[in-house]
């Protein structure tokens, strides 16, 4: 078993989440607990970081969907970073790459972050 760690870092693109393990059943409380205590902004994006993951279950798949519609419901974006190749597949075949924008690491997905125009 290779229990789930998770980092968060703030930018000024909004927060990263860093998952490192198993995206499980038995882990996935863990990251669904943490979505409302995330600053998160409208008009800012959530990107989380699957650099780490070395499985990811249907649970798994639930608490990124739940971090989506965190984002979602704050106006914010959301995208997945770094996405290991095991779990692209899953993603392709439960139609979440049409779901989630993905980017090869977490600066590049802050990186395509733009800011929201400023309103007159």
């Amino acid at each position: 078993m290779n229990l789930l760690a998770v980092q968060t870092r703030t930018t000024p693109a909004g927060p990263v989440v860093e998952l490192t393990g198993e995206l499980d059943y038995d882990s996935c409380a863990q990251v669904r607990e943490l979505l409302p205590a995330l600053a998160l902004q409208a008009g800012q994006q959530l990107v989380v970081d699957l650099t780490g993951v070395t499985f990811c279950d249907s649970s798994g798949i639930t608490a990124l969907l739940a971090a989506r519609n965190h984002a979602l419901a704050a106006r914010a974006d959301i995208a997945l970073a770094a996405v290991p190749a095991h779990l692209g597949r899953i993603f392709h075949m439960v139609g979440l790459d049409q779901v989630f924008s993905t980017h090869p690491t977490a600066q590049a997905a802050e990186a395509a972050w733009s800011p929201p125009a400023a309103r007159p």
